[in-house]
């Protein structure tokens, strides 16, 4: 494995637009290193007729059926509205209009 070198650290850190004082920038050089390391360990595991994944953990869709009903009457979407004029709720304004 190559070691990290702070050149590395203030080059990622410049394709993210990141800015970097001088401590935070040694830190890095360390835990850039110790994160590459352990990738080296993942590396010799043996992987061969493992199957690729996604999640660690099986994922299922939770959502139920998106089903049609009858809607709520107006009166009964209405009724516990602070303010309304009958029809709609009403609501502060909260953009300028020009």
């Amino acid at each position: 494995m190559k070691e990290i070198a702070r050149s590395d650290v203030e080059y990622v850190a410049a394709l993210a637009q990141l800015k970097l004082d001088d401590a935070a920038a040694d830190r890095l050089v360390g835990e850039l290193g110790e994160i590459l390391a352990y990738m080296d360990l993942l590396n010799e595991l043996d992987t061969e007729g493992v199957e690729p994944m996604m999640h660690a953990l099986e994922v299922t869709n939770v959502y139920r059926d998106d089903v049609t009903a009858p809607s709520l009457p107006r009166e009964a979407a209405l009724q516990n509205a602070p303010r309304t004029d009958g029809a709609y709720f009403l609501v502060p304004r909260i953009l300028d209009q020009e």
